[in-house]
């Protein structure tokens, strides 16, 4: 007997059909997940370089107020938020006469609260694919385990058995099994990439937030 998915497909119940609809909703939410964030990250990589090229001749020169400005014309690279907000903390703090709290320690607070902010960003989607990858196969197997139930139940109705009595069955409740899999896998995959890239994305924001701090502590 050939395999033949079309067909199976077509003789399968309503539950086994309505689990398929929800695998597919899955497979589409972490296919759009993956992409979206794809673009962003290359986008924002891109941007940060762009502007890291200008940050540094701005911060060589001391144009602080420069920096704020050339910041503020890259709405789409974190770095460029994360250093604008610490150093409009730092020029902020500056112009006012001195607390207990230094000018500089005000940045290094804000730059850790905006870095906060951006990692919860730059993660926005990930959740998804991770409940996706871990969910999936569970739902499969149980569109599995109720169509080998309902195969089960038609042999205590006929009142025969045999591998031939439950086999188009089971075949059935298989595949929605197999199809579970199929939307699990490349989900894992598509999140443990993607977590990579906003792990890198984020230490390339630590180091320069850190080198931002030591140029604020340099200043006379």
């Amino acid at each position: 007997m050939t395999f033949n998915l079309v067909k199976i497909f077509h003789e399968m119940g309503l539950f086994a059909l309505m689990v398929v609809a929800v695998l597919l909703v899955m497979a589409v939410t972490a296919l759009a997940v993956f992409i979206e964030r794809l673009w962003v990250y290359r986008r924002s990589r891109r941007i940060s370089r762009v502007f890291a090229e200008g940050a540094a001749q701005l911060l060589a020169e001391r144009d602080h107020q420069g920096l704020v400005r050339h910041a503020e014309t890259f709405s789409g690279s974190p770095l460029a938020a994360l250093l604008a907000a610490g150093m409009k903390a730092y020029l902020t703090a500056s112009d006012k006469p001195r607390g207990s709290i230094g000018a500089v320690e005000l940045a290094r607070r804000e730059i850790a609260r905006r870095s906060d902010v951006l990692a919860a960003d730059l993660r926005r989607g990930l959740g998804a694919l991770a409940s996706v990858g871990s969910v999936a196969p569970f739902v499969g197997l149980l569109g599995t385990v109720v169509g080998i139930i309902d195969a089960f139940q038609g042999i205590a109705r006929e009142g025969s058995g045999g591998l031939g009595a439950v086999s188009a069955g089971i075949a059935e409740a298989l595949v929605v099994t197999a199809l579970g899999l199929v939307v699990a896998i490349p989900a894992v995959l598509a999140f443990n990439f993607l977590s990579t890239r906003a792990d890198a994305i984020l230490l390339a924001l630590d180091q320069a937030q850190g080198e931002l701090i030591d140029h604020l502590e340099s200043q006379p």
